[in-house]
């Protein structure tokens, strides 16, 4: 993707916390991120993957996501055509971030498991 596609850095928010938020806020966005760090997917396997989300919700992540440079696209030249995602190494920077929140989950669960704690339902 062309560097001059991105978002400027001038429209986006001054706090870095809130400029990461921005990229990568959406519930949907997140498990991409999670569905690709393996390596390169088809629409196909990416929808199936992450479960309840529409084929028009899930398009439009990703071409969102591609426009932030998170996320390459490639069509290939068939019939039907094929189409493959992958992060960029932007988007594989993010590693650190979901590994952060999957091991802080993880806690989360233990702990709730181990005060018995439950719902206030």
């Amino acid at each position: 993707m062309e560097k001059n596609a991105l978002t400027p850095a001038k429209e986006l928010p001054a706090c870095p916390v809130e400029t990461t938020l921005t990229l990568i806020s959406d519930k949907w966005k997140v498990l991409i991120l999670r569905d690709l760090m393996p390596g390169t997917k088809r629409f196909g396997e990416l929808k199936k993957s992450i479960g309840h989300v529409t084929q028009k919700v899930l398009t439009s992540q990703l071409r969102q996501m591609e426009q932030s440079g998170l996320v390459n696209r490639k069509v290939y030249p068939e019939v039907p055509p094929r189409v493959e995602y992958t992060l960029t190494d932007l988007g594989y920077s993010l590693k650190p971030i979901l590994d952060s929140m999957q091991n802080w989950g993880e806690q989360y669960k233990a702990s709730l498991s181990q005060s018995g704690a439950r719902n206030p339902d």
